[in-house]
């Protein structure tokens, strides 16, 4: 019999409870209709995925989900539904856009993917431990490796979110000038 003890048992209530919230959160993104309140139920998605990444002992991660995703990531996707408004949404046609059945497909794959990891779960192929060291994921080994083995990598994805800026700023300044804007005289 396996006697448990009061920190395994916290830490079990805890991994539960991030669990299930960040299960009924990602529920919440989707389901809700406005795009502001899907915002914030993916900031509590994110924060319970840091949550469980600190169960894991992943404090650099958990860090960096809390800072970069659910902080300046969210805030720039809070403008954008702010600055778009009810413009982002559009109808209903009755047809399935080349985007959903492109999601279709995707999610097929996925599903298969995870059929097959699992299959090879139950025949043991998977069942060898991976050897981790105590400085795994600590912030000297990501940082020696973003700056030596992964520099060009670290760089391009740099220049691409540069550009995604970028691109976002010229596509927002020529929405502005091409949406009608009422004047004093229009409005008389």
């Amino acid at each position: 019999m396996i006697v448990a003890s009061a920190g395994n048992v916290l830490v079990w209530a805890v991994w539960v409870a991030a669990a299930f919230a960040c299960l009924g959160s990602g529920v919440a993104v989707i389901s809700f209709s406005n795009p502001f309140y899907s915002a914030l139920a993916l900031i509590g998605n994110l924060g319970s995925l840091a949550v469980l990444y600190l169960l894991l002992s992943a404090e650099f991660v958990a860090a960096a989900q809390v800072l970069v995703y659910a902080g300046a990531v969210m805030v720039m996707f809070l403008f954008v539904i702010a600055y778009l408004g009810g413009k982002a949404d559009t109808p209903w046609t009755g047809q399935l856009p080349a985007q959903t059945i492109a999601a279709i497909v995707a999610s097929a794959a996925l599903l298969v993917e995870i059929v097959i990891v699992i299959a090879g779960q139950a025949d043991g192929h998977l069942s060898k431990a991976a050897e981790i060291t105590d400085a795994f994921g600590s912030p000297s080994q990501i940082g020696q490796l973003f700056l030596t083995d992964q520099l060009l990598a670290f760089e391009l994805i740099s220049v691409v979110l540069l550009v995604a800026a970028v691109g976002g700023v010229i596509l927002g300044s020529h929405s502005r000038e091409q949406s009608p804007v009422e004047t004093d005289d229009a409005r008389a």
